[in-house]
């Protein structure tokens, strides 16, 4: 990592109990947390974000996580690549499935509701430009509203912005 971050041994404050958190509920403090330690302001906010997505949306973890990864393969950021095919792995999805789904997004082996909105969600990140009214109506009518399209497009949209940063400032595999 390019930047100096705050190591869990090395931590106070703020920080420490965010680690304290994170290593209750996950057994580790990830690195992409570490990189965020650099900012402690933001180090919350992002972990606030996470808790918030896991908890309060309605969106499945899952789901969320097929965001992530696809979202990361365009962004070429091999840290979340690896990450979130460990968490899609614990929901049943075999790693040799990956490949096949990066290529098609439609393979994703999710509820038909929750492919639809992934697919909506991809092309509001990846062409945000070419979305209309018609992309919308769809992901209402299979049971999203109004808040849960916009939560899981930003989720994805959040990810550019963090696979960047992973990538630019050289953050590694736990």
């Amino acid at each position: 990592m390019l930047l100096r971050h705050v190591e869990p041994s090395e931590a106070t404050g703020r920080v420490a109990e965010v680690y304290a958190a994170m290593q209750s509920a996950m057994g580790m403090v990830p690195n992409a947390f570490k990189m965020y330690s650099v900012s402690e302001d933001l180090l919350v906010k992002q972990y606030e974000g996470l808790v918030y997505f896991m908890s309060q949306t309605g969106l499945s973890g899952k789901l969320l996580a097929f965001i992530r990864l696809l979202v990361s393969f365009r962004e070429s950021c091999d840290y979340c690549i690896g990450i979130n095919t460990g968490i899609l792995m614990q929901y049943g999805v075999l790693p040799e499935q990956i490949p096949a789904i990066r290529d098609n997004p439609s393979l994703a082996p999710l509820p038909a509701n929750e492919l639809a909105l992934l697919l909506f969600v991809l092309k509001a990140v990846n062409t945000p430009e070419q979305v209309t009214e018609e992309d919308v109506k769809p992901i209402r009518i299979v049971g999203w509203d109004d808040r849960q399209i916009f939560e899981a497009t930003f989720h994805g949209s959040m990810q550019v912005a963090s696979d960047r940063m992973l990538v630019a400032f050289k953050v590694e595999a736990d």
